[in-house]
């Protein structure tokens, strides 16, 4: 009889998450066994090609908002080739009233320079980034493809062996090692240490060993609108993206003198249906008209040309599960990264790779990363003990477009 294979390192999951923790630790000279149920990387929500990332810069949330800074700053210098930086405007909220000076002071109480952030008025909006809006200018934000960004993570590396059409069901102690057993409860191998870096996904696999974790799915939808060059539109089509209720992409001119606009996106909480909605499109078209202030805009003008449906996964607190399992060692988690998956699997792949390797997290405290943010991203937070938060985790809400 054959036994199973063994390996030092196991990753569960090929989107994003898992493709850059499996990147982080080839680069420190770790094998590392990848394993995915589809047949290649990106296969589900990580095949998206139009994520934006910027760092956080709205009110409240303190820890938020160091981490999304410290997690841009990661993204940012491990993305090179699919970092599309464009800028990224954030209006003000209609409702609230704007003051310039008040809100370059608070960015700066947020270690946010003008170099990523700064508050504009209308007037200077225009001129930096053609928005005629109050606002903050984020010159650094940027979009990637995720897509793109996965399977180079992933490129043929020697240390690296990657299992596709290899689905988890559940794990089991065998003897000092975690096994991982398939659908038909066959041992498929075994692992000194397991990585957990999938969605809805990891809620399952963790049960299987009594771990009880607060993840739910919210489904998100893009929608891809033409725009022909006499529409009203056309005029007011942004040259950068905007990031506020709902974001968008700069237009993009099409050779034939038209344009196409990307839109987004629609947030239906507790749905796992991937099927495209003519409702998410039409709550879309009203983001569209938000995001630029064109109240009087005609939404019939936005044609769809396309979209993209993706299940996000999101946890109690909003914010993502980083870290070990401390009650079963050798376990570790990236899971509930939420709309931010670009930010949070290149902060994922510098801590987990130290929790694996042992290490003192000396770089990751040169960047701003004490250990209560590190306690804040911990699976221990949702569990009796000296790092619970959120024993009773309230899930996010939002506007849903059915």
């Amino acid at each position: 009889m054959t036994l199973p294979q063994h390996h030092e390192i196991v990753v569960i999951g090929a989107g994003i998450a898992g493709a850059c923790i499996a990147n982080e630790l080839l680069n420190r000279g770790q094998a590392v066994c990848i394993v995915d149920s589809a047949s290649h990387p990106a296969s589900a929500c990580s095949s998206h090609a139009y994520a934006i990332a910027h760092p956080h810069v709205g009110r409240g949330a303190p820890r938020l908002l160091r981490l999304t800074r410290i997690a841009f700053l990661m993204a940012e210098a491990r993305w090179g080739q699919v970092w599309k930086q464009h800028g990224i405007f954030q209006p003000s909220k209609k409702d609230k009233s704007f003051n310039r000076d008040d809100v370059a002071g608070y960015l700066q109480s947020l270690n946010l320079d003008e170099e990523m952030a700064r508050a504009l008025s209308a007037k200077e909006a225009l001129e930096v980034c053609g928005i005629h809006q109050d606002g903050i200018w984020l010159p650094r934000g940027a979009s990637l493809n995720l897509f793109e960004a996965t399977q180079d993570a992933l490129k043929p590396h020697p240390k690296l062996i990657c299992c596709w059409n290899t689905s988890v069901a559940r794990l089991e102690k065998v003897g000092g090692a975690w096994g991982l057993f398939n659908l038909q409860d066959d041992l498929i191998m075994t692992a000194d240490k397991v990585i957990i870096a999938a969605a809805l996904e990891t809620k399952k696999l963790v049960a299987s060993i009594d771990v009880r974790l607060p993840l739910r799915p919210v489904r998100g939808q893009l929608s891809i609108f033409s725009i022909t060059a006499k529409n009203s539109w056309a005029a007011r089509l942004p040259p950068t993206a905007i990031s506020g209720d709902g974001y968008c992409l700069p237009a993009e001119k099409l050779p034939d003198g038209n344009y196409r606009w990307i839109v987004g996106s629609s947030f239906d909480e507790g749905e796992s249906n991937l099927q495209d909605w003519d409702s998410s499109d039409d709550f879309n078209r009203s983001q569209a008209k938000g995001l630029l202030n064109y109240v009087e805009g005609d939404v019939s003008q936005l044609q769809k040309m396309g979209s993209f449906v993706g299940i996000r996964c999101v946890a109690g607190d909003r914010l993502p599960i980083i870290g070990e399992l401390t009650q079963r060692p050798g376990i570790f988690l990236a899971t509930a990264l939420g709309s931010r998956g670009a930010l949070w699997s290149a902060l994922a792949a510098k801590l987990i790779s130290s929790q694996v390797l042992e290490d003192d997290l000396a770089l990751l405290t040169r960047l701003g990363f004490a250990a209560d943010l590190v306690a804040a991203l911990a699976p221990a937070r949702f569990f009796a003990g000296a790092f619970a938060s959120n024993s009773k985790p309230i899930l996010p809400s939002g506007p849903k477009a059915r």
